[in-house]
């Protein structure tokens, strides 16, 4: 049993002063009181908040972070950078994608992040060779979220086409092909590995509508759903303009409304990106209940776009934020760029704040709270009894929060962290980054760079 006051917390209700929590062994908050700061118990050293959900990662894609920024002789996007990616990819075998893994969860826990989604392609040897285990490449996964201490919902991902019309995939996406009789190979195998772990979730996610058949698709939804009825659906959609293009060439319709009309879009479904939507797409997607994953960092480096989250939150809808290519690994960042380029493309400040929370980072934050932890689809979210207790302690020593109090402590967080914010990180009970630093961090930042010291010459 764990005790633990926090001079100041967010709670559902807002923000109170002198939070006692009780949290039980296995990680569950019990009891939640305000103003009743108890004698003996363990303090936190500042402002506590919610862990927030990452939902959308490539982890293995961390390794690239910083080494695709040089022009070619061309014009560079998503496509060209993808080629970039697909070379490094044939280098990562299993005991490199747990090093980097590991070491990207270790970094989205000293950022605030406690838990994370994890879209999860990379399923066969660099031949595009079934390993003994065919899950061998996820449970790779679990075994990184389990040394870093970070909450998963792993999402193995059904891929088999290049491109619309079921054209065949390339050599480079070898690696990747999995058909719905080999995905759930994969769920059922790291379901039951992690069936007694509540740190743990199984999802599904076809890749996107342009690397699955309409039958695959169906096929895949209906058997995952017979086990997992009300279990996470991610998918890719309306990233690029060009895949826009190609959808309504082949299919008559764009992706989200195509996906709107023949898929049953539910609060079950995350729709990473959307980047990309028009007319009715907006307001009938927010109508949906799904989330919608934005990834504002990973969007800008590669140039997709930007979402209409100005009109999608005004027709009611939600979302969550994903770092995806981990080109940066910063909450407060991703929910920045978030409202600044609504800013930009509006001309106007305070875009993403509601009727009855004027406070832009709380705004934010909170928004971002509840669409993770929909899509992550685990009692997170919330320090609140029933909850994970995954908790974020900032730091009151910074001098960019003097001073500050309530919902104006996330403002300064997204607005003004030019240093990390993030002091303690605490997920299922356990700290696991304590002075801003993992509790394993020599031990993961060595097999790391051991990692990419083998994968990267």
């Amino acid at each position: 049993m764990t005790s633990l006051n926090c001079p100041s917390a967010l709670l559902p209700e807002g923000w109170f002063h002198n939070v006692h929590l009780e949290i039980d062994y296995d990680g569950t908050i019990i009891s939640v009181e305000s103003a009743a700061a108890e004698f003996g118990a363990e303090q936190a050293a500042g402002p506590v908040v919610p862990g927030m959900p990452n939902l959308h990662s490539h982890s293995f894609q961390r390794a690239l972070a910083g080494r695709t920024e040089r022009a070619g002789s061309g014009s560079d996007d998503f496509w060209t950078w993808r080629e970039v990616m697909y070379k490094f990819v044939d280098r990562v075998d299993p005991d490199a994608l747990r090093a980097v893994t590991a070491w990207l969860y270790a970094d989205m826990l000293k950022a605030g992040y406690t838990s994370v989604g994890e879209f999860h392609y990379l399923h066969h040897g660099p031949e595009g060779e079934s390993y003994d285990d065919p899950a061998e490449m996820s449970h790779q996964i679990v075994a990184a979220a389990k040394a870093a201490g970070i909450g998963l919902t792993h999402l193995p991902v059904l891929y088999a086409y290049g491109g619309f019309g079921e054209e065949p995939p390339n050599p480079s996406q070898r690696r990747f092909v999995c058909d719905p009789d080999l995905l759930m190979r994969i769920v059922d195998s790291i379901a039951q590995s992690t069936a007694d772990d509540t740190q743990f979730a199984i999802g599904i996610a076809p890749h996107s509508l342009r690397a699955v058949s309409d039958d695959m698709l169906d096929a895949a939804i209906s058997t995952f759903s017979k086990s997992h009825a009300e279990a996470p659906i991610h998918i890719h959609v309306a990233e690029q303009l060009s895949e826009v293009e190609d959808c309504v060439l082949h299919t008559g319709l764009r992706p989200v409304a195509w996906a709107l009309d023949n898929l049953e879009i539910s609060e079950r479904w995350c729709l990473i990106h959307a980047t990309h939507l028009a007319g009715s797409e907006i307001s009938r997607l927010a109508n949906s209940g799904a989330v919608v994953g934005v990834c504002p960092t990973t969007e800008a480096n590669l140039g997709d776009g930007v979402f209409p989250a100005r009109s999608f939150l005004d027709a009611g809808g939600s979302f969550g934020i994903g770092s995806d290519s981990h080109i940066t690994i910063d909450p407060a960042e991703e929910l920045r760029l978030l409202e600044y380029a609504q800013r930009l493309l509006y001309r106007h400040r305070y875009m993403l704040t509601t009727d009855t929370q004027p406070s832009v980072g709380a705004a934010l934050y909170t928004g971002a709270l509840k669409g993770g932890t929909q899509a992550l689809a685990r009692p997170i979210g919330e320090i609140a009894v029933g909850k994970r207790a995954d908790l974020v302690v900032l730091d009151e020593a910074n001098i960019m929060l003097t001073e500050f109090e309530g919902d104006a402590i996330l403002d300064a967080w997204v607005f003004a962290s030019h240093a990390n914010f993030v002091k303690d990180v605490m997920v299922g009970g356990q700290w696991v980054v304590q002075d801003g630093r993992h509790q394993d961090e020599e031990a993961i930042t060595d097999a790391a760079r051991e990692a990419l010291s083998r994968t990267l010459t």
